[in-house]
Protein backbone atom coordinates (compact mmCIF):
# COMPACT_ATOMS: atom_id res chain seq x y z
CA UNK A 1 0.00 0.00 0.00
CA UNK A 2 1.24 3.11 -0.82
CA UNK A 3 1.70 6.53 1.80
CA UNK A 4 -1.52 8.15 2.09
CA UNK A 5 -2.38 11.77 1.95
CA UNK A 6 -5.16 14.39 3.58
CA UNK A 7 -5.77 17.85 3.12
CA UNK A 8 -4.89 19.68 6.50
CA UNK A 9 -7.50 20.96 7.75
CA UNK A 10 -9.00 23.67 4.87
CA UNK A 11 -5.86 24.87 4.42
CA UNK A 12 -5.11 22.70 0.72
CA UNK A 13 -2.14 22.01 2.04
CA UNK A 14 -2.17 17.72 1.41
CA UNK A 15 0.07 16.23 3.85
CA UNK A 16 1.22 12.72 4.39
CA UNK A 17 -0.81 10.43 6.77
CA UNK A 18 2.13 9.46 8.53
CA UNK A 19 4.58 12.63 9.35
CA UNK A 20 8.17 12.42 10.40
CA UNK A 21 8.38 13.43 14.40
CA UNK A 22 12.43 14.64 14.72
CA UNK A 23 12.62 15.14 18.87
CA UNK A 24 15.62 12.88 18.55
CA UNK A 25 17.54 14.82 16.08
CA UNK A 26 20.77 16.18 18.36
CA UNK A 27 20.28 14.37 21.30
CA UNK A 28 19.33 10.34 20.78
CA UNK A 29 20.51 10.58 16.61
CA UNK A 30 22.82 12.47 15.39
CA UNK A 31 23.41 14.70 11.89
CA UNK A 32 24.04 12.00 10.11
CA UNK A 33 21.46 9.43 11.99
CA UNK A 34 18.52 12.28 11.22
CA UNK A 35 19.74 12.78 7.50
CA UNK A 36 19.31 9.20 7.12
CA UNK A 37 16.06 9.04 8.89
CA UNK A 38 14.77 12.05 6.32
CA UNK A 39 15.83 10.72 3.50
CA UNK A 40 14.21 7.02 4.19
CA UNK A 41 10.88 8.97 5.32
CA UNK A 42 10.99 10.97 2.09
CA UNK A 43 11.33 7.91 -0.04
CA UNK A 44 8.99 6.26 1.45
CA UNK A 45 6.75 8.60 0.61
CA UNK A 46 6.46 11.02 3.69
CA UNK A 47 6.28 14.74 3.03
CA UNK A 48 5.30 16.02 6.05
CA UNK A 49 8.19 16.70 9.33
CA UNK A 50 7.70 18.15 12.08
CA UNK A 51 10.29 20.18 14.52
CA UNK A 52 10.14 22.76 17.09
CA UNK A 53 12.44 25.60 18.02
CA UNK A 54 12.51 23.89 21.52
CA UNK A 55 14.15 20.38 20.52
CA UNK A 56 16.08 18.16 20.87
CA UNK A 57 14.23 16.55 24.01
CA UNK A 58 14.75 16.58 26.68
CA UNK A 59 14.74 20.11 26.43
CA UNK A 60 18.41 21.51 27.52
CA UNK A 61 19.78 24.79 27.03
CA UNK A 62 22.92 23.10 24.77
CA UNK A 63 20.84 21.24 22.42
CA UNK A 64 18.14 24.22 21.73
CA UNK A 65 17.41 24.72 18.22
CA UNK A 66 19.90 21.70 17.72
CA UNK A 67 16.78 19.59 15.59
CA UNK A 68 16.16 22.30 13.43
CA UNK A 69 19.44 23.31 12.41
CA UNK A 70 19.89 19.54 11.58
CA UNK A 71 16.90 19.19 9.30
CA UNK A 72 18.06 22.75 7.89
CA UNK A 73 21.66 21.14 6.68
CA UNK A 74 19.63 17.84 5.16
CA UNK A 75 17.47 21.10 3.42
CA UNK A 76 20.08 22.38 1.95
CA UNK A 77 22.10 19.18 1.08
CA UNK A 78 18.86 17.98 -0.62
CA UNK A 79 16.59 21.16 -1.80
CA UNK A 80 13.15 20.45 -3.13
CA UNK A 81 12.06 22.84 -0.52
CA UNK A 82 8.46 22.89 -1.47
CA UNK A 83 8.01 19.33 -2.18
CA UNK A 84 7.59 18.88 1.63
CA UNK A 85 5.56 20.49 4.87
CA UNK A 86 7.30 21.84 7.35
CA UNK A 87 6.53 22.43 10.42
CA UNK A 88 7.61 24.11 13.97
CA UNK A 89 6.49 25.66 17.35
CA UNK A 90 6.90 28.69 18.89
CA UNK A 91 7.85 27.53 22.75
CA UNK A 92 4.87 28.50 25.93
CA UNK A 93 5.97 29.33 29.13
CA UNK A 94 7.45 26.97 32.12
CA UNK A 95 10.31 26.86 34.42
CA UNK A 96 11.86 24.21 32.32
CA UNK A 97 12.09 26.78 29.21
CA UNK A 98 13.82 29.78 30.89
CA UNK A 99 16.92 29.07 28.78
CA UNK A 100 14.64 29.98 25.81
CA UNK A 101 14.56 33.88 25.14
CA UNK A 102 14.75 34.36 29.04
CA UNK A 103 11.57 33.18 29.18
CA UNK A 104 9.32 32.77 26.86
CA UNK A 105 6.02 33.97 26.28
CA UNK A 106 3.19 34.36 23.49
CA UNK A 107 3.10 37.69 22.68
CA UNK A 108 4.74 39.57 19.47
CA UNK A 109 7.97 39.90 20.99
CA UNK A 110 8.66 36.74 21.52
CA UNK A 111 6.86 35.58 19.05
CA UNK A 112 8.62 37.41 16.68
CA UNK A 113 12.04 36.33 17.74
CA UNK A 114 11.05 32.61 17.54
CA UNK A 115 9.71 32.66 14.47
CA UNK A 116 13.04 34.21 12.60
CA UNK A 117 15.12 31.38 15.05
CA UNK A 118 13.25 28.86 13.37
CA UNK A 119 13.41 29.90 9.61
CA UNK A 120 17.25 30.51 10.41
CA UNK A 121 17.60 27.17 11.75
CA UNK A 122 16.25 25.48 8.74
CA UNK A 123 17.43 27.31 6.18
CA UNK A 124 14.00 28.35 4.78
CA UNK A 125 11.69 31.58 4.15
CA UNK A 126 8.60 29.86 5.45
CA UNK A 127 6.58 26.88 7.30
CA UNK A 128 4.04 25.73 5.88
CA UNK A 129 2.45 25.37 9.71
CA UNK A 130 3.16 27.24 12.63
CA UNK A 131 2.22 26.04 15.85
CA UNK A 132 1.52 27.19 19.79
CA UNK A 133 3.34 24.95 21.86
CA UNK A 134 1.57 24.99 24.68
CA UNK A 135 -1.00 27.30 25.93
CA UNK A 136 0.36 30.51 27.96
CA UNK A 137 -2.86 30.26 30.39
CA UNK A 138 -3.03 27.80 33.37
CA UNK A 139 -4.84 24.81 32.12
CA UNK A 140 -4.63 21.35 31.58
CA UNK A 141 -2.14 19.75 29.48
CA UNK A 142 1.19 17.60 29.89
CA UNK A 143 -0.62 14.57 31.67
CA UNK A 144 -2.90 16.51 33.53
CA UNK A 145 -6.38 15.07 33.49
CA UNK A 146 -8.26 17.10 36.04
CA UNK A 147 -8.86 21.01 35.40
CA UNK A 148 -7.78 23.35 38.35
CA UNK A 149 -8.78 26.80 38.58
CA UNK A 150 -5.30 28.36 39.07
CA UNK A 151 -5.06 32.51 40.07
CA UNK A 152 -3.76 34.17 36.92
CA UNK A 153 -1.57 37.40 36.68
CA UNK A 154 0.14 38.31 33.36
CA UNK A 155 -0.76 36.25 31.09
CA UNK A 156 -1.13 36.88 27.09
CA UNK A 157 -4.71 36.58 25.83
CA UNK A 158 -4.97 34.05 22.92
CA UNK A 159 -6.40 37.32 20.96
CA UNK A 160 -3.01 39.05 21.36
CA UNK A 161 -1.19 35.47 19.72
CA UNK A 162 -3.76 35.28 17.40
CA UNK A 163 -3.30 38.70 15.74
CA UNK A 164 0.90 38.14 15.74
CA UNK A 165 0.33 34.83 13.61
CA UNK A 166 -2.17 36.82 11.09
CA UNK A 167 0.45 38.96 10.72
CA UNK A 168 3.26 36.09 9.88
CA UNK A 169 0.79 34.66 7.56
CA UNK A 170 -0.08 38.11 5.89
CA UNK A 171 4.05 38.18 4.83
CA UNK A 172 4.03 34.93 3.66
CA UNK A 173 6.24 33.32 5.72
CA UNK A 174 3.81 30.85 7.54
CA UNK A 175 1.05 29.01 5.27
CA UNK A 176 -0.84 27.50 8.21
CA UNK A 177 -1.44 27.62 11.71
CA UNK A 178 -2.42 25.12 14.81
CA UNK A 179 -2.01 24.95 18.23
CA UNK A 180 -0.55 21.92 20.41
CA UNK A 181 -0.95 20.46 24.12
CA UNK A 182 -4.54 22.14 24.21
CA UNK A 183 -8.28 21.73 25.52
CA UNK A 184 -11.70 22.50 23.91
CA UNK A 185 -11.93 25.79 24.88
CA UNK A 186 -9.02 26.50 23.57
CA UNK A 187 -9.83 24.87 20.35
CA UNK A 188 -13.32 27.61 20.82
CA UNK A 189 -11.27 30.78 21.33
CA UNK A 190 -9.04 30.19 18.33
CA UNK A 191 -11.84 29.63 16.34
CA UNK A 192 -13.99 32.12 17.34
CA UNK A 193 -11.31 34.61 17.70
CA UNK A 194 -10.80 33.86 13.77
CA UNK A 195 -14.22 34.04 12.62
CA UNK A 196 -14.85 37.51 14.39
CA UNK A 197 -11.50 39.17 13.09
CA UNK A 198 -11.05 37.28 10.02
CA UNK A 199 -7.57 36.30 11.29
CA UNK A 200 -6.41 32.29 9.37
CA UNK A 201 -7.93 29.61 11.75
CA UNK A 202 -5.95 26.87 13.32
CA UNK A 203 -6.03 24.16 11.11
CA UNK A 204 -4.43 21.15 12.95
CA UNK A 205 -4.27 20.39 16.90
CA UNK A 206 -0.95 18.30 18.16
CA UNK A 207 -2.07 16.90 21.48
CA UNK A 208 -0.91 13.45 22.55
CA UNK A 209 -2.71 10.60 21.21
CA UNK A 210 -2.84 6.32 21.52
CA UNK A 211 -3.80 3.12 23.02
CA UNK A 212 -2.52 4.19 26.51
CA UNK A 213 -4.28 8.05 26.20
CA UNK A 214 -7.32 8.46 24.51
CA UNK A 215 -8.62 11.61 26.38
CA UNK A 216 -8.21 13.40 22.97
CA UNK A 217 -11.54 11.56 22.33
CA UNK A 218 -13.51 13.20 25.16
CA UNK A 219 -14.69 16.57 23.67
CA UNK A 220 -11.86 17.26 21.28
CA UNK A 221 -12.57 14.63 19.14
CA UNK A 222 -15.30 15.89 17.62
CA UNK A 223 -14.41 19.35 17.39
CA UNK A 224 -11.97 18.03 15.21
CA UNK A 225 -14.79 16.19 13.12
CA UNK A 226 -16.90 19.22 12.96
CA UNK A 227 -14.52 22.19 12.68
CA UNK A 228 -12.10 20.11 10.22
CA UNK A 229 -9.12 20.95 12.68
CA UNK A 230 -7.20 17.88 12.50
CA UNK A 231 -5.22 15.62 14.89
CA UNK A 232 -1.26 15.60 14.51
CA UNK A 233 -0.93 12.72 16.85
CA UNK A 234 2.10 12.70 18.65
CA UNK A 235 3.50 10.07 21.05
CA UNK A 236 1.54 7.71 19.32
CA UNK A 237 3.42 4.79 20.60
CA UNK A 238 3.29 5.96 24.22
CA UNK A 239 7.21 7.13 24.68
CA UNK A 240 7.76 3.36 23.34
CA UNK A 241 6.11 1.90 25.17
CA UNK A 242 3.64 0.22 23.23
CA UNK A 243 6.13 -1.13 21.42
CA UNK A 244 5.94 -3.55 23.80
CA UNK A 245 9.97 -3.39 24.29
CA UNK A 246 9.96 -2.07 27.88
CA UNK A 247 8.13 -5.20 28.51
CA UNK A 248 8.84 -7.57 31.86
CA UNK A 249 10.85 -5.18 33.01
CA UNK A 250 13.31 -4.66 29.94
CA UNK A 251 15.36 -1.47 29.45
CA UNK A 252 17.59 -1.71 26.02
CA UNK A 253 20.43 0.09 26.10
CA UNK A 254 20.13 3.41 24.75
CA UNK A 255 16.51 3.47 24.50
CA UNK A 256 14.35 7.16 25.99
CA UNK A 257 13.14 5.11 29.01
CA UNK A 258 16.47 3.55 30.05
CA UNK A 259 18.20 6.91 29.14
CA UNK A 260 15.72 9.53 31.05
CA UNK A 261 14.22 7.15 33.89
CA UNK A 262 12.15 10.48 34.98
CA UNK A 263 9.70 10.07 31.60
CA UNK A 264 7.17 7.78 33.46
CA UNK A 265 3.93 9.30 32.33
CA UNK A 266 3.44 5.85 30.08
CA UNK A 267 5.30 2.88 32.89
CA UNK A 268 2.62 2.92 35.61
CA UNK A 269 0.94 -0.83 36.62
CA UNK A 270 -1.88 0.00 34.69
CA UNK A 271 -0.26 1.10 31.36
CA UNK A 272 1.86 -2.13 31.65
CA UNK A 273 -1.30 -3.91 31.93
CA UNK A 274 -3.04 -2.29 29.16
CA UNK A 275 0.26 -2.69 27.07
CA UNK A 276 0.64 -6.37 27.92
CA UNK A 277 -3.29 -7.08 26.58
CA UNK A 278 -2.50 -4.91 23.44
CA UNK A 279 0.58 -7.04 22.87
CA UNK A 280 -1.21 -10.33 22.91
CA UNK A 281 -3.66 -8.94 20.52
CA UNK A 282 -0.81 -7.78 17.94
CA UNK A 283 0.60 -11.03 18.36
CA UNK A 284 -3.04 -12.80 17.75
CA UNK A 285 -3.24 -10.59 14.39
CA UNK A 286 0.11 -11.52 13.12
CA UNK A 287 1.50 -7.88 14.00
CA UNK A 288 4.61 -6.25 15.63
CA UNK A 289 2.64 -4.28 18.94
CA UNK A 290 4.56 -1.06 17.58
CA UNK A 291 2.01 -1.44 14.42
CA UNK A 292 -1.30 -2.37 15.88
CA UNK A 293 -0.79 0.39 17.89
CA UNK A 294 -0.03 2.88 14.46
CA UNK A 295 -2.36 1.08 12.81
CA UNK A 296 -5.33 2.26 15.32
CA UNK A 297 -4.27 5.72 15.75
CA UNK A 298 -4.30 5.46 11.46
CA UNK A 299 -7.55 4.57 11.27
CA UNK A 300 -9.24 7.11 13.37
CA UNK A 301 -11.15 9.80 10.73
CA UNK A 302 -10.12 12.66 12.86
CA UNK A 303 -6.52 12.30 12.00
CA UNK A 304 -4.52 14.65 10.04
CA UNK A 305 -0.99 12.74 10.57
CA UNK A 306 0.39 10.36 12.79
CA UNK A 307 3.23 11.69 13.84
CA UNK A 308 5.81 8.66 14.32
CA UNK A 309 9.70 8.67 15.68
CA UNK A 310 12.85 6.65 15.78
CA UNK A 311 15.94 5.96 16.55
CA UNK A 312 16.99 3.79 14.05
CA UNK A 313 16.30 3.24 11.03
CA UNK A 314 14.71 -0.48 11.79
CA UNK A 315 12.53 1.39 13.90
CA UNK A 316 11.48 3.81 11.43
CA UNK A 317 10.85 1.68 8.47
CA UNK A 318 8.64 -0.15 10.85
CA UNK A 319 6.65 2.46 12.04
CA UNK A 320 5.85 3.58 8.07
CA UNK A 321 4.52 -0.01 7.72
CA UNK A 322 2.07 0.74 9.73
CA UNK A 323 0.14 2.93 7.01
CA UNK A 324 0.05 -0.93 4.96
CA UNK A 325 -1.83 -2.51 8.26
CA UNK A 326 -5.65 -2.05 8.15
CA UNK A 327 -7.16 -3.42 11.22
CA UNK A 328 -10.21 -5.84 11.38
CA UNK A 329 -13.34 -5.75 13.01
CA UNK A 330 -11.67 -8.33 15.91
CA UNK A 331 -8.63 -6.74 16.06
CA UNK A 332 -10.84 -3.41 16.40
CA UNK A 333 -13.04 -4.83 18.90
CA UNK A 334 -10.16 -6.31 20.73
CA UNK A 335 -8.63 -3.03 21.54
CA UNK A 336 -12.15 -1.51 22.68
CA UNK A 337 -12.32 -4.32 25.02
CA UNK A 338 -8.70 -3.31 26.75
CA UNK A 339 -9.92 0.00 26.53
CA UNK A 340 -12.86 -0.77 28.87
CA UNK A 341 -11.06 -2.49 31.25
CA UNK A 342 -8.06 0.38 31.42
CA UNK A 343 -9.61 3.51 30.33
CA UNK A 344 -7.14 6.21 30.92
CA UNK A 345 -3.78 3.93 32.30
CA UNK A 346 -2.02 7.03 31.64
CA UNK A 347 -3.11 10.98 31.36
Amino acid sequence: MAMQYRELGRSGIRVSRIALGTMTFGEQNSESEAHDQLDMAVDRGINFIDTAELYAIPPRAETFGRTEEYIGSWLARRGRRDDLVIASKATGPGGFVEHIRGGPRLDRTHLEKALEGSLRRLGTDYLDLYQIHWPERSTNFFGRLGYRVAEEADVVPIEETLAVLDDFVRAGKVRAIGISNETPWGVMEYLRLARERGWPRIESIQNPYNLLNRSFEVGLAEMAHRERVDLLAYSPLGFGVLSGKYLHGRRPRGARLTRFEHYTRYSGPQAVAATEAYAEIAREHGLSPAQLALAFINSRPWLGANIIGATTLEQLAENIDSIEVKLDEAALEAIEDVHDRYPYPSP
